[in-house]
């Protein structure tokens, strides 16, 4: 979360946060900060709650046990007993621990949807989720335990745990402590729990749309990336950029594909090694091969479900999700909200995109390695075939690495497990979709930077011919490294060739090397 300059305060209101607040937060450490709307809003719906406290008529979650144990009323003075086990209870988590920032951006979340009112908790309650996001004080959260449905269940109950003061966390410097120690070392007060507040505090999607909403926003950066590649790619390849023209990308009018058709085009712009072989007499070559010609066709699909990923993400943003909701006409009413499947579905479609996107990446760079394909480099694009490997082994890395994707790809959401004695006979799993999906990110991230490890690689020997200067300027990024990245060295002998894919998968990862093409085209799509 350490940046240079300290982040903008997120201010949290009665409506929905944006996508770029919650990577803020999450990411970057942004204080949050709860509005005078939401903290009305938070009063008038707790007054509903404490109003139906006495009521001899049950009320799910107020004065009855939950899920399959509903039936049995709890009376007044045992209430504060009743939410603090359900809470202890739930948080029984597994195995490694959550990252960071997905923890951060499931409490963000929950708090939004306190905000709104509909949940029926106490102002010092939310207050103390903004608290310990201000603090740097983190839940230990585990890999496993959700269902998708209820909402992340486990995972939230451990982020109410440590507001309870209860349970271990981790402190702004990463070190792991009692919660109760932590929240007195930040000068917070332990929450202690009244009617409804810990239903509301473990009821929602949050888990799984933080990490829908951080993998959006990598893939943002992935899928420009993906362009910059392919064009390097083609441009290394002797390869056509006819084939992305405006007029013929209108004949198919994806709107995905005609924006990464545009970014191919402004990469390749003034390519003297496209200029070299322009001539249809000097060059015999009909047409590409698919990895080449359709690269818009691929990465603008994906481009097109991201964007209906979004829309999703941006109704859940807005989305009060608990059970049982306060209206805004003060009935408190059971609901089936906190079914993950909306979300859950498009975590599924961006592992298959990003399967698919890291597939034809594979099949650019492997031209490059094969002689009777790459028009006339070296094989492997070795500096000594036979004694030296060159990029050989970076391919079989590229290779385990989609073929590990194509499984995080099988859907997550087909399956579902009954549980609490068949009451909740029906889940989504959307936690476990993202899961997979930031694992899949990741290796997006890791196939795309050997690709353009590789095409820099080709694009050198091309010499004396040079790259588009887009092309060009990508190749010098990694050639003078900076900004606590080393230089990789262009071609030559065999080297350890581990750090040169790691330093690259961090220029890709940090969106740096969109910002050296972009520099030279314009901001890309």
């Amino acid at each position: 979360m350490t940046q240079t300059t300290s982040p903008a305060p997120v201010t949290v209101t009665t409506g929905p946060l944006s996508p770029a607040d919650v990577v803020a937060v999450a990411r970057h450490g942004a204080p949050v900060e709860i509005a005078p709307d939401a903290q009305e809003g938070i009063a008038a719906s707790r007054a509903v709650i404490e109003s139906l406290a006495e009521d001899t008529v049950a009320h799910y979650g107020i004065s009855t046990g939950f899920g399959a144990l509903a039936t049995r009323h709890i009376p007044r003075e045992m209430r504060a007993q009743l939410q603090r086990s359900l809470v202890r209870s739930h948080a029984a988590g597994s195995g490694p621990e959550v990252e960071t920032e997905v923890v951060r951006a499931t409490m963000l979340l929950r708090l939004s949807t306190l905000a709104t009112g509909r949940t029926g908790v106490k102002l010092d309650t939310a207050q103390a989720y903004a608290a310990l996001l201000n603090a740097g004080i983190t839940p230990v959260v585990h890999e496993y335990g959700s269902l998708g449905c209820s909402g992340d269940l486990a995972p939230l109950a451990h982020c109410a745990l440590a507001v309870m003061g209860e349970g271990t966390v981790r402190d702004t410097d990463g070190v792991l402590m009692d919660a109760a120690d932590a929240l007195s070392a930040a000068g917070i007060e332990p929450v202690v729990l009244a009617e409804k507040e810990g239903l509301a505090l473990i009821n929602g999607t949050d888990g799984m749309l933080g990490m829908l909403l951080l993998a959006l926003h990598d893939l943002d950066t992935l899928l420009a990336t993906a362009d910059i590649a392919a064009a390097m790619s083609v441009e290394g390849q002797l390869g056509t950029d006819d084939v992305f023209a405006a007029d013929l990308q209108a004949l198919r009018p994806h709107p995905g594909q005609a924006l990464s058709a545009e970014n191919l085009r402004a990469v390749m712009a003034g390519s003297p090694i496209r200029d070299s072989h322009r001539d249809p007499e000097a060059c015999t070559r009909v047409q590409d091969a698919y990895s080449l010609r359709c690269s818009p066709q691929v990465h603008g699909a994906a481009r097109d479900t991201m964007a209906h990923a979004l829309t999703v993400a941006g109704h859940e943003l807005a989305a009060a999700v608990d059970n049982p909701v306060v209206t805004p006409d003060g009935r408190v009413e059971s609901n089936g909200n906190f079914h993950g499947a909306p979300v859950a579905y498009v975590l599924d479609f961006l592992a298959i995109v990003a399967a698919d996107v890291a597939s034809i990446s594979e099949r650019r760079t492997d031209r490059f390695l094969d002689v009777a394909r790459n028009h006339g480099l070296n094989p492997f694009l070795a500096d000594d075939p036979g004694v030296d490997s060159g990029h050989m082994i970076a391919q079989y890395t590229q290779a385990a690495i989609v073929s590990e994707m194509k499984r995080l790809a099988a859907p997550a959401s087909v399956d579902s497990i009954p549980s609490s004695a068949m009451q909740e006979d029906h889940v989504s799993m959307g936690w476990s979709a993202a899961r997979k999906l930031r694992r899949s990110v990741d290796g997006l991230t890791r196939v795309l930077a050997v690709e353009v490890l590789t095409a820099a690689r080709a694009l050198e020997l091309r010499a004396p011919l040079e790259p588009a200067p887009a092309s060009g300027a990508v190749v010098r990024l990694l050639r003078a490294g900076g900004d606590g990245s080393d230089p990789v060295p262009g071609p030559g002998p065999d080297r350890f060739l581990a750090p040169e894919i790691a330093t690259v998968t961090d220029l890709v990862a940090s969106g740096r090397v969109r910002r050296a093409a972009e520099a030279v085209t314009g901001p890309l799509h």
